[in-house]
């Protein structure tokens, strides 16, 4: 019945398979662009975290773009930006430049952060669109556990095996720019610059509903309103709130520490005595329970809701990042109980916030401010990435590794609260639905 749709969420959602391949696979390539470029830990987390200045710059600039020209048309340009960054990345002899590759691949990272889910959300049905926008994030994990996996492959080859890390992704780039040229636009995209009758068609196409009409007044309506309020300010009511809402449900996602551990997992486990190739086998059954639990919240998401799994999720993350503080606290490094540990955080986040947030910002906006305030929100969570990123080397090395997690672990518990008290259930609901109970 919905093999358009499917077929549409697949080719939107390797924007997500990209995201997670881009900003994962440096993991891996650490000790090694370590030696090559001689980095120092300031330098370290600057080679590691730049990609993430361009992901913030993606975020926040492609919301009028995406609707000047449309989603599909700016992750025509994010797919190339992939492309020219994986290539540039392993081609490059100095620090600047390869930089400047990492750089021009946030770039596209941040973009498709935003357009992909919310391509997905607006041709999907409202019975089954937390299931389809979730999909972009279980690409997200499956691009994480592709770098992980071919990190580990290619960790052998010899000294240039870091070049051809970053090479890999070259090809998951190109078929996603050539399969973006299969697929239809947005019909609320269509619907507000004026073509009607093909956002009829496309509704049609890709659900198969009996009331086409129905669905495209409620979006005719909604642009309207748009319309009316052209010049509208996010940062002031009834929308401020909303908007701060989404700011702090991006900066929660990334005081959980998440990406601090994908990003340095390697590292990581050295430090409790894996060697090389052991650690990068550990980060391959990081991203396997990453990509396990995104599929099983995915399963859920549409039954439970997306507030209780965020509570749930922050419960579990907060009990494992206490045992790691503790650990790294006594300096007890037992082996089994480290990777059960993490493995046991990775797992909670991923069926609660690696999945909810997505979602959760996709569906929460009004459609009058959505691209700009999910730009917002996406910001937020790229800008509070790229600092803890950023600092991890240097304060692992001046504080030490346990009052990193000590700090994550109170921001999580911290978090549940906030969700109980703020966060709206948007499960099953239309989003002209949610914009009326909202803005009420």
């Amino acid at each position: 019945m919905y093999k358009k749709l499917y077929l549409y969420t697949f080719v939107a959602a390797l924007g997500g398979l990209l995201f997670g391949f881009d900003t994962a696979v440096i993991s891996g390539t650490i000790p090694f662009i370590k030696k090559y470029f001689n980095l120092t830990d300031v330098t370290e987390g600057w080679a590691v975290s730049s990609a993430l200045f361009g992901c913030i710059v993606g975020s926040i600039a492609v919301g009028k773009p995406g609707d000047i020209y449309g989603r599909r048309a700016m992750l025509k340009v994010a797919a190339l930006l992939y492309l020219i960054s994986a290539i540039g990345s392993g081609m490059a002899v100095g620090l600047v430049e390869f930089v400047i590759y990492r750089i021009i691949g946030g770039l596209g990272v941040g973009a498709a952060s935003v357009l992909s889910p919310m391509y997905i959300s607006e041709i999907s049905p409202p019975q089954i669109r937390g299931r389809l926008v979730a999909t972009a994030q279980l690409a997200i994990v499956s691009g994480i556990l592709l770098a992980f996996f071919s990190n580990y492959l290619l960790v052998d080859i010899g000294e240039n095996n870091w070049r051809w890390m970053f090479w890999a992704e070259a090809v998951p780039a190109a078929a996603f720019l050539i399969l973006l040229f299969k697929v239809e636009r947005s019909p609320r995209w269509l619907a507000k610059v004026g073509q009607l009758e093909r956002a009829r068609d496309v509704i049609s196409l890709v659900c198969h509903a009996d009331n086409v009409e129905q669905t495209l007044s409620e979006i005719k309506l909604s642009i309207q309103n748009e319309a009316n309020a052209i010049n509208i300010n996010i940062f002031k009511k009834p929308y401020l709130r909303l908007v701060l809402i989404g700011i702090a449900v991006g900066m929660f996602n990334q005081f959980t520490g998440i990406n601090v551990i994908m990003y340095y997992a390697p590292t990581i486990f050295e430090s409790a005595g894996f060697d090389s190739n052991s650690s990068l086998m550990q980060t391959v059954m990081v991203g396997a329970v990453n990509l396990t639990f995104t599929i099983l919240a995915m399963m859920v998401i549409d039954k439970f809701g997306r507030k209780s799994l965020l509570i749930s999720g922050a419960g579990g993350m907060t009990l494992f990042l206490s045992v790691l503080m503790v650990l790294y606290a006594k300096d007890l490094f037992p082996g089994y109980l480290l990777l059960f540990c993490t493995l046991g955080f990775v797992a909670c986040f991923a069926a609660s916030q690696g999945v909810v947030v997505w979602v959760l910002l996709s569906e929460m906006f009004p459609n009058i401010i959505r691209s700009r305030a999910m730009s917002m929100g996406s910001f937020s969570l790229w800008v509070f990435c790229t600092v803890t990123t950023f600092l991890f080397p240097v304060a692992r090395e001046r504080l030490g590794t346990e009052y990193i997690f000590g700090f994550y672990a109170v921001s999580t518990l911290i978090s549940i609260i906030f969700f109980s008290i703020y966060l709206v259930e948007t499960k099953g609901k239309s989003l002209e639905q949610l914009e009326k109970e909202i803005l009420k």
